[in-house]
């Protein structure tokens, strides 16, 4: 393993590349550890979580109930039933399904280690004064990305699954979904979600390096309200209390990015 030089001006462009190489072995072999910790609990994974949301117990359901009948609306959320199955067509449906998932989890699972090794590849650049906030960049992107993760699985995915499980264009077909289709929905719900809630952080690199200034920021936010709503309509069913839903913490996400974006240029000034 190649030793990173103390002065990374020093370093040459294949120096970068085989410390990049190493930075992502790791991050690799953090994710495939973790993956194989997640393998060997299929039972936890698969019947808690992945199929969760598809019981009229999930914690979602209950809470919309609970709400429906405080607010006076009787039982108008209140989910009775999930009309449908999943089904594996496939010979290698499960077990391909089970890699997957293990690996979808382990990147989730060491998402601040992943983030630690990428920050360690782009800190010999940066100034004294800005390494020292490494911990600060793990602890909040890693918060922004987990609480991202749970709204996509409490939020998105119960949303989609109950709207989707339970429309119908007709009485003769029962709803029969694929492993494959199901399991991707709530990776994709899940994921994006996660992604998406790094924004702000996102918003502060593009800043950092002059792609991004707080009044471009201003000028594009009703463009960018549109796009959010754009994106809520396609990772959320086409019903608009499911949009809205999911749009809010969007739009809040972008604003706080405004600000980051005012800070970072205030400090640079």
């Amino acid at each position: 393993m190649s030793e990173r030089l103390k002065d990374p001006n020093e370093m040459s462009f294949l120096d970068h590349l085989e410390d990049l190489r190493w930075h992502i072995l790791r991050s690799f072999l953090a994710i495939v550890f973790f993956g194989s910790i997640a393998f060997v609990f299929k039972d936890f994974i698969f019947n808690k979580i992945i199929f969760g949301p598809k019981s009229v117990d999930f914690f979602t359901y209950k809470t919309l109930c609970e709400l429906s009948n405080f607010f006076g609306l009787n039982d108008s959320f209140c989910i009775k039933e999930m009309p449908f199955r999943i089904q594996s067509r496939t010979m290698a449906g499960q077990f391909s399904a089970h890699i997957w998932t293990s690996i979808a989890s382990g990147f989730i699972i060491s998402f601040p280690y992943v983030l630690y090794q990428f920050w360690s590849f782009i800190s010999p650049g940066l100034y004294q004064n800005e390494k020292k906030y490494a911990r600060g960049f793990i602890f909040i992107s890693s918060l922004l990305f987990f609480t991202g993760v749970l709204f996509g699985y409490y939020v998105i995915c119960p949303l989609s699954i109950n709207f989707l499980g339970n429309y119908t264009v007709s009485e003769e077909i029962f709803n029969d979904f694929d492993l494959s289709s199901y399991i991707g929905l709530v990776r994709a719900s899940v994921l994006a979600s996660g992604l998406i809630f790094e924004l702000p952080i996102i918003i502060y690199f593009l800043t950092k390096i002059g792609l991004v200034t707080p009044e471009i920021l201003v000028k594009y936010r009703k463009f960018a309200l549109v796009g959010v709503l754009v994106l809520a309509a396609v990772i959320t069913p086409p019903d608009v209390a499911s949009q809205i839903i999911v749009a809010i913490p969007i739009v809040i996400l972008y604003q706080i990015s405004i600000y980051i974006s005012k800070i970072v240029i205030k400090k640079k000034s």
